[in-house]
């Protein structure tokens, strides 16, 4: 990874929490332009799988999305945090980087970091992929 692009990253995670109470609306997330350095199809993915998650920071000219916590109804005492990064204009595996935060409440009430569940990163990333490869092909059948 270059140096500008860490530089890059770490902007976005400092803008993130510095503006996270502003938003944008749903359609300007899923809105590349073509002249951005990430892959169309992946970005549009990645904003459809995630769209159940409360989304912190997307940057479409960075390829990143960043969620807040995320806590399903069903284990109130655990949350989820996903970083997605897309790192090129190709549709391949390769320039998607997804990464997971995992948290469980103790009994005082505090969130400790947890070790997440093997091949949750691998399952966002699958689902991402698939994602965009249909969004690929449905617009070539177009």
């Amino acid at each position: 990874m270059t140096l500008s692009r860490l530089a890059t990253l770490f902007t976005l995670v400092l803008s993130a929490l510095v503006v996270s109470a502003c938003g944008s609306s749903k359609s300007d997330s899923m809105r590349v332009e073509s002249s951005s350095a990430v892959n169309s199809y992946l970005w549009r993915a990645s904003v459809e799988t995630l769209s159940f998650m409360p989304m912190l920071d997307v940057n479409a000219q960075a390829g990143a999305i960043i969620t807040d916590w995320f806590i399903n109804p069903d284990t109130p005492n655990e949350r989820m945090k996903v970083t997605v990064f897309i790192l090129g204009r190709q549709l391949r595996a390769d320039t998607l980087k997804v990464s997971v935060v995992r948290q469980e409440q103790n009994a005082s009430g505090i969130w400790t970091n947890q070790p997440v569940r093997a091949g949750t990163e691998l399952q966002i990333e699958d689902a991402i992929l698939s994602r965009a490869r249909q969004l690929r092909i449905d617009t070539l059948s177009n």
